[in-house]
């Protein structure tokens, strides 16, 4: 239990990380902040140190000098000049890109294009691929080559504008995302996700997005998955770009100003807390936080039972709920009405305050809502 002095922001809810990269340090800013952190990376990053594809790639751009080279990761970009070290063609890419008017997304891949012994020529401040787009068709790029470092996944829309506008793009594909290749860890997090066990899950990219929906619809329950997103289970993503495959199934999503860790981290401290307004019940202060409860600033945990029953019960407080809904609400309890009986007491106890809920004889239980705390008439 924790008190009031104690109480940190993300005590009493529960995250899901998809995260391959980062993830440590992304768990780590969650947990010092009181949540708990399921981790599952949904994808796993496959490098392409000894693709021919990338090899290739890198050959045509040395043999002949593009107008424009985009860095779109650090990671990429620190893969890429590593593969050509090995193939024995480093210093012949530096030149070549050192000779190319340079773009680079945002603070992190300028760091590596410097530590490369290169200066970018730009780089947009909102570390956005839209804006990169944005400023390259501005300027014009008819009869210009441009090399593009791809991120991990094809980015179509972008390479499709830039070839409308005239350009001719060279992909040069430094690694790509591919599945897990312990499918475990996901699929327990989709069976969190579908039990409600999860209060939000993070996304910090589109493909590790779109990989736990298509994991999700192998496993036939990809709407399911979608209807917890959209109601229950808060999807937060890194920035818009990873949002997009949960937005075009009708997923809502929220995302920080600024695409960085901390940020997504302090949007969860914002907006988990609020989702679940203060009641005034029997004379206490009372918040539902995931698998807790605030108690009068008093952290107590309560078992899935009981705060299935307890979420039953605030959807109307201080109005009778009847044995038989919240039987229903309680997760494989069957037909037995005793269940209620046993998970009650067990809330009660757990609240350490018995008088929050009532009994009502033959009718079932109801929060003891403070009536001057609202003005609303119950039928108790």
């Amino acid at each position: 239990m924790r008190t009031a002095d104690r109480i940190k922001p993300l005590d009493g809810f529960t995250i899901g990380v998809t995260a391959a990269r980062r993830a440590e340090e992304l768990g780590a800013l969650l947990e010092r902040r009181g949540a708990r952190v399921q981790h599952a990376p949904a994808l796993r990053i496959v490098p392409l140190s000894d693709d021919d594809l990338l090899l290739d790639a890198t050959r045509g751009l040395i043999d002949r000098v593009p107008d424009i080279v985009v860095a779109t990761t650090a990671i990429g970009f620190r893969g890429w000049i590593s593969a050509a070290d090995g193939w024995g063609l480093g210093d012949d890419l530096l030149r070549t890109l050192d000779a190319a008017e340079l773009l680079a997304r945002g603070p992190k891949v300028r760091g590596a294009v410097r530590a490369a012994g290169l200066t970018e020529d730009w780089s947009p401040a909102s570390e956005s691929m839209a804006e990169v787009l944005e400023r390259l068709l501005e300027h014009g790029v008819a009869g210009r080559r441009i090399a593009l470092q791809l991120h991990g996944e094809p980015l179509p829309g972008f390479i499709e504008s830039l070839r409308e506008a005239g350009a001719e793009v060279v992909d040069v594909p430094v690694y790509r995302w591919m599945p897990p290749i312990d499918l475990g860890p996901v699929d327990r997090l989709i069976d969190a996700v579908l039990g409600r066990h999860l209060d939000a899950v993070t996304f910090t990219s589109a493909p590790a997005a779109a990989s736990l929906l298509e994991r999700a619809a192998e496993l036939g329950r990809q709407e399911e998955l979608l209807d917890a997103l959209r109601g229950d289970v808060l999807p937060i993503c890194v920035g818009p770009v990873t949002a997009l495959p949960l937005q075009s199934r009708a997923v809502p999503t929220r995302h920080p100003e600024r695409f960085r860790l901390g940020p997504l981290v302090q949007l969860l401290c914002d907006e988990l807390p609020n989702r679940s307004g203060p009641l005034r019940v029997a004379g206490y202060t009372v918040q539902l936080r995931g698998h807790a409860v605030l108690v009068d600033d008093e952290l107590r945990p309560v078992p899935p039972a009981g705060m299935a029953l307890l979420r039953a019960l605030a959807r109307r407080p201080g109005w009778v709920v009847p044995r038989a809904d919240l039987l229903r609400a309680l997760p494989g309890a069957g037909r037995d009405e005793h269940a209620v009986e046993t998970a009650m007491a067990r809330l009660r106890t757990a609240l350490g305050a018995p008088r929050l809920i009532q009994t009502v004889v033959k009718r079932g239980y109801r929060l003891a809502v403070d009536p001057a705390a609202d003005g609303h008439k119950y039928d108790a």
